[in-house]
């Protein structure tokens, strides 16, 4: 048999395993304890002493201390299988942390017991990201039970804190390890489509604003003895959605090909209707493509400010709420090659090139130089009620993952 025979015969008769593995993971809450939880120790231990049951390779920690979880730590985790080559290495990254489960009276289950329906199983965690923790686990297993060496290194890289900032996960693993080289590859596999085909490259810029206006306040019967602070917010957010019609260029790879400028939340003013506010306070969400960048869209914004200030005779304040941009893995680099190659094998499909508006661990990645791109084959059905993953989607992204460690594309 060949070694794509091989590996593919090995994962779709695992499937009992593959489901008692996902039982484990989904018995064990891994939450933050910014949301509630004691954070993902318990989690990675039962995670390290199953690897080590199955002798895959050798496991390192990198822990970030968090005095909030259980033992002080925030893990996380390093299974390393070499290859014959040592120049780069092929990283697979994924979280153990889940979010909490929400409203249980709209679970036809209890979040916490694998629940296993023909060809789905439903649990808090089975899909974010224990579908892409378990296919990346039986991928390396299919190699390994088969004495097929990886192409390059193999790193299964297992972090923390995904779903409430990465501070302790994957910006901890940048700013204090040197783990990675601007030669490694990364496959985050935490998002995708139902038909696998979608691959994200990008990323839009992010810049949350909050701006306060100052006029004058006085009795509504008198508006011409006050400044209505109100009015001018309205006047500069109708300016505001004008930029985004001329702002930037347009990138057929996200949804939609555009910068997006929209006003948010909006903060109370004064209590009572026959009052004129003197000071007024709303938000900007801007999705900026990378091409047109923040400072740019920064500097329109400024300008706009100045008009209306002048114009309404207000005072306009700005504050950055958050500010993050990444570039974009490159088209032609080596993990998207392989990545299309080993879709259109596995699944017989045509693989398309995406952006997001959102944000993602990839980011923090090709920040560094570090070409990464997000893929997997789900539902969608992330921070849902019943959570579920198709077990022919877990497997077929373990054997795309299979095929990539193997180079055998």
């Amino acid at each position: 048999m060949s070694e794509k025979e091989l590996i593919k015969k090995y994962i779709t008769s695992a499937r009992k395993e593959i489901i008692e593995f996902q039982k484990l993971l989904t018995s064990i809450p891994a939450i933050s304890p910014s949301s509630g939880g004691n954070g993902e120790l318990a989690k990675a231990k039962a995670l390290e002493t199953w690897l080590e049951s199955k002798n895959l390779g050798k496991i390192k920690w990198y822990n970030a201390e968090d005095n909030s979880a259980d033992g002080g730590i925030r893990p996380n985790m390093v299974l390393e299988i070499p290859g014959k080559k040592h120049d780069k290495t092929f990283w697979i990254m994924s979280h153990i942390d889940i979010v909490p489960p929400g409203e249980l009276s709209l679970w036809n289950s209890d979040p916490y017991t694998l629940k296993v329906e023909d060809n789905t199983i439903y649990g808090r965690g089975v899909e974010d990201n224990q579908q892409g923790l378990t296919a990346s686990v039986f991928a390396a297993l299919s190699l390994v039970e088969n004495n097929i060496v990886p192409e390059y290194d193999v790193k299964l890289l297992f972090v923390a804190d995904e779903e409430t900032g990465s501070d302790y996960g994957i910006k901890f693993l940048i700013e204090k390890h040197d783990l990675f080289r601007k030669e490694d590859f990364v496959l985050v596999p935490d998002a995708g489509d139902e038909s696998g085909t979608h691959i994200e490259i990008a990323e839009k810029n992010i810049l949350w604003l909050k701006f306060t206006t100052l006029g004058k306040q006085c009795h509504a019967s008198r508006p011409d003895l006050g400044i209505n602070a109100f009015t001018a917010s309205a006047k500069l957010i109708n300016k505001l959605l004008k930029l985004e019609k001329t702002i930037g260029d347009h990138d057929p790879i996200f949804g939609p090909p555009r910068t997006t400028i929209t006003p948010t939340k909006k903060e109370a003013n004064v209590p009572n209707i026959n009052t004129i506010p003197g000071e007024d306070v709303f938000y900007l969400d801007c999705r900026i493509l990378p091409t047109t960048g923040v400072d740019k869209v920064l500097s329109s914004i400024k300008k706009i400010i100045k008009k209306v200030e002048k114009k309404y005779k207000v005072k306009i304040k700005y504050e950055i709420a958050q500010k993050s941009s990444s570039p974009a893995t490159s088209k032609k680099s080596l993990i998207v090659s392989l990545m299309k190659k080993a879709i259109k094998e596995v699944y017989g499909k045509k693989s398309k090139l995406i952006g997001i508006g959102g944000g993602t661990v990839a980011a923090h990645l090709r920040k560094k130089g570090i070409d990464a791109v997000v893929w997997s084959r789900i539902d969608g059905t992330a921070h849902m009620p019943n959570e579920h993953c198709k077990l022919d989607h877990l497997e077929g992204d373990a054997v795309v993952m299979a095929y990539l460690m193997a180079g055998s594309l």
